[in-house]
């Protein structure tokens, strides 16, 4: 059932990103080209997705637990660290010279168009490598401390 729901949640989302226009790179970089081609859509889709993500977890967490799970699993901590910052600035950068984000790539791998499987895998090395990094880090702080 949990992966029933998953597909169909993300059907709805990739039908929303492909709806917005978000799959398609140009859009998106035209929001960052200020002085050019400006296209202030991504705004609205922004807001309108971050509005239901408020409302959806308003709702959500009024639950005991959720419905296909046994607890909420919610971040531990709101402190601003340092992979935080370098995490989210890769992921600005790349954005901005792709044009793609995960949630507009995915859905756009149906389009044909080889740009999204190029940054999909490039997404995914860079996946596999962070966690490489971060396990290699894990255990080598224990024999240092």
């Amino acid at each position: 059932m949990r992966h029933l729901s998953a597909l169909l949640i993300g059907m709805v989302f990739g039908t929303g990103i492909a709806i917005s226009g978000m799959a398609n790179p140009a859009k998106v970089l035209n929001f960052f080209d200020i002085a050019g081609t400006f296209d202030p859509s991504l705004v609205i889709v922004m807001f309108s997705a971050m509005f239901t993500a408020m409302a959806g977890y308003r709702f959500a967490l009024r639950r005991e637990r959720p419905v296909l799970e046994a607890s909420f699993s919610l971040p531990s901590t709101n402190l601003i660290d340092r992979p935080l910052v370098l995490g989210a600035a890769t992921f600005g950068i790349g954005w901005g010279i792709s044009g793609f984000c995960p949630g507009g790539a995915i859905p756009a791998l149906g389009l044909g168009s080889v740009d999204p499987l190029i940054f999909v895998a490039a997404m995914s090395v860079g996946i596999v490598a962070a966690r490489t990094w971060r396990r290699q880090g894990a255990k080598a702080a224990p024999a240092t401390a």
